[in-house]
């Protein structure tokens, strides 16, 4: 809001000012200079006031940077800054009488305020009085009813003009015309009463009614006027005017005091007799109306009460003035001077003129967020303002300067910690009581990367099922940042490491956005059951900090068959259908789903359930048994034809299903059925060539059967004539060839082949068994429980020279070297590698190698070497 300054307070609020103005450089630097321009009123708008810029010596980037406006108050609607250019312009025309009224000089004080750094800087601007308004009456005529006896020198209140011009253009001088009978009383000051003077005797008889004109002139230039029509009715004889006891009275009385509070009582005496006597009491009607609205004078007894709203920020000084009257129209006047004492009932108003919205959690303490100025128009202590915030957030208020207060931060801030802040600032006046106000302020706290990334875990361990497929994801690592945007962005990454000699990366990736971890290899549960690496979250901020994490997946087996239907068989053109009677009751069963699953545990436990139905409301599935019943009476409006979709599931995880569809007739009789059902049939054409093609597969089929069971009968019988022949010649030994199998895991490795040397003389019949040292441990490449029977059996018969120390052989090449766990052995036959002893054989899985030939030099003693 402007300040107005009046005449009398010019030089000590001049004072004031230069003080503060001190202050605020040398102490906060925030207010840096005064700048004070005048003005006509009425300019034009986008009328240049000044140039502000030049004059404080300020630059126009400087004024763009920091954001340069104009704070005005209640006043911003009249001035304007332009930043381009640095002027100040008209925004709307002034009228000084609507901003100052009689008040000079007329000012508006306003503050422009930079940003980054906050400056303040003073601005005043003048407004000077252009003569626009003439003088002007109350009223345009006014009437007397003046008796013939009044005596020269009789004064008549003819009230006053109001210019609210000021200075020369104001109100200057009155004019009465024509001027036999009456004149003005000369007043050196033409703000009071104008008041008529009887020159001459008034003769009823002779003129009984006057016509004046009274008119009032201002200064200005050109000089204006303002007239009012005087009305002077001649009566007889009463020929003295009421007089008051006093010509002041003064009262005191507190703002907002209720309607009908006696201030008063004024009193006025008549001299003459009877009805010429009798005085009335009225307020004048020069005086201003917002007196009149306020005040009333009771006309009989001259009690002057309150009529309206006594605001002391409005006005603390009233003066009003009261005519006597009588009835002969003499009167006079009285003046009543009401002081008005100041009540605290305004509470302080807060205006925010800067804020920052958002503050970095690294700002240094007394680092100012924002700027408010609070505003009481109560005076005294009624006016004095503090300011206050919660205890418990680190800032604080400033000391007010011209009651601007600024907040700034007082401790170190942590966005971790809390990365906002609702900052209520709290004013209450000195006051009795105290009136207090509020406004509530929204602080974000920016981030800084002061946080490294945290994983949710210390650990992780996922289980993955086996023959899983390449690429799906697996598992999910999630890592948090306490710092906010770019700082909390997380990045995974997997750590270079080796697993059984293989690089980590061929096994699993993991997304550097999500942390997913996917599978890059289908896992074998035989080969490989269980691994770890670490995982490295790593944040966006600058330096980016990082933590790190240990995964372990372990292998699980899976559910690998579905459920198979066995009852009802699928056929694609058959037009078997369930005949359901249509006097079946509830309950009737009208078949029942038979299915099995080759999986065990709970992978084979079966439950049935209706998928789709032509009428859902009529048949139901048992969820354990897979029977189909009627669920309600079969009635003459159900369909004939019906078909079922029923699904049947296993408990494994993941579920297995299978489905079936079964057809329902609904009918009493055989013609019936095959009626609704001749669309299962297909047409003659499709059944001849189905015919064909059946025809010639099972032809085709029981050639190739024929002719490989020719072929086993006779491998079977060369088989059994060798045995027979190798068994006759009394050898104990007979050799096992294992089968091969290729590995077809997609680890990439090659087939693992093993060679086994059986060496045997034809002559003396003496066998010599070899061993085959693997990975240093000894180990008989024949079946063990058969090895044992034949060696018992050969020392029986004295056929081994050294049965207790078995000659070894070494094999051929280093390929022969491998892991415990990858030794031959039949599914399940043996102990899990890491269960089994030292020198144990342990079975994974079948005989990965195919057989070999035995070769034997013929005619000798030793042993040839089997490949």
């Amino acid at each position: 809001m402007g300040i107005l300054l009046s005449s009398d307070k010019k030089m000590s609020l001049f004072t004031l000012w230069y003080t503060v103005l001190l202050f605020l450089v040398f102490c906060s630097r925030i207010v840096f200079g005064q700048m004070t321009y005048s003005i006509p009123e009425e300019m034009q708008k986008g009328s240049t006031i000044g140039n502000i810029a030049q004059d404080l010596g300020l630059d126009l980037k400087r004024l763009k940077a920091g954001r340069a406006r104009i704070y005005a108050g209640d006043n911003t609607e009249y001035i304007e800054l332009n930043r381009d250019n640095g002027r100040l312009l008209v925004k709307e025309s002034i009228d000084r009488e609507s901003l100052c009224a009689k008040i000079t000089p007329c000012a508006l004080h306003l503050q422009m305020i930079l940003e980054n750094p906050m400056e303040l800087y003073s601005v005043t601007v003048e407004i000077k009085d252009v003569n626009d308004n003439a003088p002007n009456f109350q009223k345009s005529e006014i009437r007397f009813e003046i008796s013939e006896s009044a005596a020269v020198g009789a004064r008549f209140v003819l009230g006053r003009a109001v210019d609210p011009d000021v200075g020369v253009n104001s109100l200057r001088s009155y004019s009465l015309k024509p001027t036999e009978n009456f004149a003005l009383d000369e007043q050196s000051d033409v703000e009071k009463i104008v008041e008529m003077v009887l020159q001459q005797p008034l003769d009823r008889e002779k003129e009984d009614r006057l016509n004046l004109l009274l008119t009032a002139f201002d200064g200005g230039e050109p000089r204006l006027s303002g007239t009012m029509n005087i009305y002077v009715k001649v009566l007889d004889v009463n020929d003295n005017a009421p007089v008051f006891a006093q010509k002041v009275y003064k009262a005191t009385v507190t703002e907002n005091a209720p309607k009908g509070t006696k201030l008063t009582t004024v009193s006025a005496t008549d001299a003459d007799e009877g009805s010429n006597s009798h005085v009335t009491y009225h307020i004048s009607d020069a005086l201003d109306s917002s007196v009149i609205d306020i005040f009333d004078v009771d006309s009989q007894s001259g009690d002057v009460t309150i009529n309206g709203k006594i605001d002391y920020e409005i006005s603390n000084h009233y003066q009003i003035h009261v005519q006597a009257r009588d009835q002969g129209g003499l009167s006079d006047s009285c003046k009543v001077i009401v002081d008005v004492l100041d009540v605290n009932d305004h509470q302080p108003a807060i205006d925010i003129i800067s804020m920052s919205s958002s503050i970095s959690e690294n700002s240094k303490p007394n680092t100012v967020v924002a700027m408010i100025k609070v505003n009481d128009p109560d005076s005294g202590a009624n006016g004095q303002v503090h300011c206050t915030i919660s205890d418990n957030i680190p800032f604080a208020v400033s000391t007010p300067s011209n009651n601007f207060f600024s907040l700034r931060t007082e401790q170190e801030l942590d966005r971790e910690r809390e990365d906002e802040y609702n900052i209520t600032v709290m004013c209450s006046d000195e006051g009795v009581p105290s009136l207090s106000s509020s406004v509530s302020l929204r602080l974000q706290i920016s981030d800084v990367n002061d946080n490294a990334p945290v994983f949710e875990r210390s650990r992780y361990e996922a289980f993955v099922v086996e023959n899983n497929t390449p690429g799906p994801s697996i598992f999910t690592v999630k890592a948090r940042d306490a710092d906010s945007n770019q700082n909390a962005r997380v990045s995974y990454i997997l750590e270079d490491s080796t697993v059984n000699g293989v690089r980590v990366s061929s096994y699993v990736t993991v997304s550097a956005d999500s942390g997913v971890i996917n599978a890059v290899r289908s896992f074998d549960y035989e080969q490989l059951k269980d691994f770890h690496f670490r995982v490295i979250a790593q944040d966006g901020g600058s330096p980016p900090l990082s933590s790190n994490v240990t995964v372990t997946i372990t292998i699980q087996d899976q559910n690998d068959n579905a459920p198979q239907v066995l009852y009802p068989v699928q056929t694609g053109g058959s037009m078997v259908a369930e005949i359901v009677p249509r006097s079946a009751d509830v309950g009737y069963l009208v078949t029942k789903v038979v299915a099995v699953d080759v999986d065990s545990g709970q992978n084979a436990w079966l439950s049935y359930k209706l998928q789709k139905a032509t009428d859902r409301a009529l048949f139901e599935v048992g969820p354990q048994n897979g029977e189909i019943r009627t669920v309600r009476q079969v009635t003459d409006k159900d369909a004939v034809k019906q078909k079922l979709t029923v699904v049947v599931e296993d408990n494994g995880q993941p579920c297995r299903s299978a489905v079936v569809n079964i057809n329902v007739a609904v009918a009493d009789s055989f013609p019936e059925v095959l009626s609704e059902f001749t669309d299962f049939t297909h047409g003659k054409e499709y059944n001849d060539n189905l015919t064909f093609y059946l025809v010639l597969a099972l032809a085709a089929v029981s050639f190739l059967f024929i002719t490989c069971v020719v072929v086993i009968i006779s491998v079977k019988i060369y088989r059994w004539r060798q045995s027979r022949v190798f068994y006759q010649s009394n050898l104990p030994v007979i050799p096992y060839y294992p089968p091969g199998y290729t590995d077809t895991g997609v680890t990439g490795t090659l087939p693992h082949l093993y060679n086994y040397d059986v060496c045997m003389t034809t002559n003396s019949r003496k066998s010599d068994c070899k061993y085959s040292t693997l990975g240093g441990q000894s180990v008989l490449m024949v079946d063990p429980s058969f090895s044992e029977t034949m060696q018992r059996e050969m020392r029986d018969k004295g056929l081994l020279e050294d049965p207790v120390s078995p000659e070894l052989q070494k094999p051929p090449n280093n390929d022969w070297r491998m892991p415990p766990n990858q030794r031959p052995g039949p599914s399940g036959a043996g102990p899990r590698p890491e269960e089994a002893g030292a020198g144990a054989v342990g079975g994974t899985g079948p005989w990965p190698n195919p057989p070999h030939r035995s070769r034997t030099a013929p005619g000798s003693d030793g042993c040839s070497e089997c490949k």
